[in-house]
Formats: structure tokens, C-alpha cells, sequence
């Protein structure tokens, strides 16, 4: 259907046996719908708390060549060698977090339901722009709703890929896709599955669902 990847983002709780859920998780994906990234974001912690708690988790990245992106936090990013950083809009610009992290880092942004925003961070150098919430989210509140006209003119009038992000699961991801988002922000319907799904079940669910 598309070339569109699994963009996944870490529950609050990264604690215990994750890092395994995590493996499973990236380990489960379709070659036809791979996992691409891994976000952590973890609020409420303290520098120091959330290098520790990325080490393991990073280490299961790297042996799967999947991007691990920090939210929010450029030091903490430069600090433990992330591959990229996410940033709100409140966050400071895509070409400061470049000067800070280097050429290679991969940098987002959050412009909601913004084409503005979109424009301006594709300007500033930003890797790839997130649109969302698309559908009502428990990771995250949100007031924004896009609609999919902006994935069919971001994806017609950009080369920079996009993120949908938001409350997107197994029986409401295929509009995104067809509608030309280059990746799924995927959080709560994978490791908090409503259905009682486990991580292994749920990544399977989002490959069978755009088949």
C-alpha cells in the first residue's frame, strides 16, 4: 500500500522488563510496516533518572538499526548520543538542536495541525513534522485535529516525510496511510493495548491492518 513505518513512543513507565517488550516489539514488525524509531519521553524525571533508563532501551535500538529519539530534551539527547530529538513547540528551534547535535541528527517537530508551523519547521531544518492528534489520545491530551486533507497536501507538496500521531490504532490507521503519512506515532495501542493485545499481538494487528 505505501512505504509508511511504525514510529513507536514509550509509556510513562519504562521501568522492569520493557526493555524485552520493547526487543518483542521491534522484533514482531512486518518487513512490509518495520519499526523506523523508538521515542522515549518520560516526564517528570530528572536528567540523570532518564539517561539511566534509556541505556537498555537504546542498547535494543542500536542492535536493530532503529532510530532512538528523545523527546523534548536536546542536553539529554547530546548527553547520551541519541540519534535525534523531538521538539514541541515550545522547545527551541530545529537549527539550535542541530547546531547542538550535529549533521546527522535526525530532528522533529510538533506542529499539530499547522501548516505554518509545518512550513516554518521544514525551514528551519527540521528531519520530519508531526500532525495530531488525529483521533482522541490517553498518552497525551490534545486540542488540535487535523483532518487528512493535510497529510494529502503535506505529502503532494513536501519531500520532508510526516508523522500522524494521535490516539491511532490497528482499526483506524489505514485512512493516515492512504492518505500519505510516512509514519505512525504509535504509544497506548501497543503497550496499553485496549483490546488485551500484548506488544508482540498489537504490532502484528497494524501490519494486518494495511494489507
Amino acid at each position: 500500500m505505501s512505504d509508511c513505518q511504525l514510529y513507536l513512543i514509550s509509556p510513562a513507565d519504562v521501568s522492569g522488563t520493557f526493555a524485552d517488550r520493547l526487543a518483542r516489539a521491534i522484533d514482531a514488525a512486518d518487513p512490509a510496516l518495520p519499526v523506523a524509531a523508538f521515542q522515549l519521553r518520560l516526564k517528570g524525571l530528572d536528567q540523570h533518572a532518564c539517561a539511566r533508563a534509556a541505556e537498555p532501551l537504546q542498547a535494543v535500538c542500536a542492535a536493530r538499526d532503529v532510530a532512538f529519539i528523545v523527546n523534548d530534551d536536546v542536553s539529554l539527547a547530546k548527553r547520551i548520543g541519541a540519534d535525534g530529538v523531538h521538539l514541541g513547540q515550545g522547545d527551541g528551534s530545529p537549527r539550535e538542536a542541530r547546531t547542538i547535535l550535529g549533521a546527522q541528527a535526525q530532528i522533529g517537530v510538533t506542529c499539530h495541525a499547522s501548516r505554518h508551523l509545518a512550513m516554518e519547521a521544514g525551514d528551519a531544518g527540521a528531519d520530519y513534522v508531526a500532525f495530531g492528534s488525529f483521533y482522541p489520545s490517553s498518552t497525551k491530551a490534545s486540542e488540535h485535529r487535523p483532518d487528512l486533507d493535510l497529510l494529502h497536501w503535506w505529502h503532494g507538496l513536501m519531500e520532508i516525510p510526516c508523522v500522524a500521531i494521535g490516539g491511532i490504532t490497528p482499526a483506524n490507521c489505514r485512512p493516515l496511510v492512504e492518505a500519505g503519512t510516512d509514519f505512525l506515532a504509535v504509544s497506548a495501542s501497543v503497550w496499553a493495548n485496549a483490546d488485551g493485545l500484548d506488544e508482540v499481538a498489537a504490532i502484528q494487528a497494524f501490519a494486518a491492518a494495511l494489507r
